[in-house]
């Protein structure tokens, strides 16, 4: 892989800061002789004058985090950049175990896996986007697409392509389509402009809810490593997907090292935590690590000290056996919302069941544009969804689609809801 000409001009030029490089090899030095090392060299405020002495965070199952106050002194102190080094070592184990990714030994130089903390996944997400995109770029996607990565990617001034998707994910003839414009070899021409990656979100795409099979997965594989582009490989619902086994990753089949994988805590430990990890390329790693250093300096160490011991107490297997706590909670919440709409939407208007994830994606029969519906109508009679054009590139686009969520309102409430939604496309017809 020539990782180099992924990059941008202003993330090849990116040099270790002294001040991080300086902290963490301080605080490297400081785990093996805390004793005998004076340190007049970093600017770490001194802990001793942080208000915040102790802390006992109560869990599920009434066991407890116990922040004793050398504890937390590191807690509320600078740490390393790319992550503290217990979580990172524990997600590393994860990975292997989930993933098996190819990569695990390869030298460093030849896209070795490495991995980073990031401060959600969509910071992380962000930074490997500005980390490849140049204005004018051609990058892949499949509508509809979170409209959170479009408000990332648009003032990249990238060329955004769409491919299609249907109920199982991007369509790999699509894909192969899009592509047949160029030829194999144009990568190696930057005049040519091929694209630079496909981004994906595998498992319980929002908003739509499709999952990608595991064959197309190894088709869209297959086309990346014939046309050279990288994938994202977007995946926060990953440990919310209902069916047994879980299908195979991108990052699993990565033989070259081309998969940037996000993954994240928010769906099944929390939200406003804001800690995902990026998995990937040392090389492309590495760019992210130098970005956090002089952006947000590093993910918080309370929010990552308390993940850590929370992992650390459960194992692997205590972590998967809450996941599928959390799975069985939202196949209810999804069973529910089926129920309702099977009971008020039947003739109104159709869906795919997802496999994945907190979203049913309606498309209503007879209404081409559903937008004054959702955010005017629904919303004098107190219920809220969100409109189908929000998750296209052009948003000013009529489109038929609503995206309801699963996630928080009881089997009544929803029942109510699409009872008041099935009224409201009534008296539209």
């Amino acid at each position: 892989m020539n990782y180099a000409r992924f990059l941008t001009a202003a993330s090849a030029a990116r040099k270790p800061s002294p001040i991080r490089t300086m902290s963490e090899n301080r605080a490297d030095l400081l785990t093996r002789a805390p004793k005998s090392v004076i340190s007049l060299a970093t600017g770490s405020p001194n802990p001793n004058m942080f208000p915040f002495k102790t802390a006992a965070i109560t869990v599920e199952g009434g066991k407890t985090i116990q922040f004793g106050e050398e504890m937390m002194k590191r807690a509320l102190q600078y740490s390393q950049s790319a992550g503290i080094p217990e979580l990172l070592s524990w997600l590393k184990q994860l990975q292997v175990k989930l993933h098996n990714p190819p990569t695990i030994h390869y030298p460093p130089s030849q896209g070795q896996m490495d991995m980073c903390v990031t401060t959600g996944s969509q910071e992380g997400l962000c930074k490997v986007f500005e980390m490849i995109i140049n204005p004018g770029d051609n990058i892949l996607v499949n509508e509809p697409v979170y409209s959170g990565t479009l408000q990332a990617l648009q003032p990249l001034g990238c060329n955004i392509m769409n491919v299609a998707s249907d109920e199982h994910g991007i369509i790999p003839d699509s894909l192969r389509e899009t592509l047949s414009r160029w030829k194999p070899e144009d990568s190696r021409n930057p005049k040519k402009n091929t694209p630079k990656f496909l981004y994906t979100v595998p498992n319980g795409n929002n908003p739509s809810g499709t999952s990608l099979t595991s064959d197309r997965k190894k088709e869209i594989y297959e086309l990346a490593r014939k046309y050279d582009f990288l994938i994202i490989e977007d995946d926060p619902y990953y440990f919310l997907q209902f069916n047994k086994p879980w299908a195979p990753t991108l990052l699993s089949m990565d033989v070259d090292g081309r998969v940037v994988r996000a993954d994240s805590f928010s769906k099944v430990l929390s939200a406003g935590l804001r800690v995902g990890f990026l998995t990937g390329p040392k090389p492309l790693i590495n760019r992210v690590v130098l970005h956090t250093q002089v952006s947000t300096l590093h993910p918080s160490t309370f929010n990552q000290l308390m993940i850590s011991q929370l992992l650390q107490q459960w194992g692997e297997e205590g972590f998967l056996a809450h996941v599928h706590r959390v799975i069985d909670f939202y196949r209810n919440q999804r069973n529910a919302i089926l129920a309702a709409a099977d009971k008020w939407l039947g003739d109104l208007a159709e869906w795919h069941v997802p496999t994945a994830g907190m979203f049913l994606w309606i498309k209503i029969k007879g209404i081409s544009d559903v937008k004054q519906l959702i955010e005017e109508k629904a919303i004098k009679k107190e219920v809220l969804m969100l409109p189908g054009n929000a998750f296209y590139v052009d948003s000013s686009a009529p489109r038929p689609y609503v995206r309801l969520s699963y996630s928080s309102a009881s089997a009544e409430q929803m029942d109510v809801a699409l009872k008041i939604l099935a009224q409201l496309i009534k008296e539209s017809l």
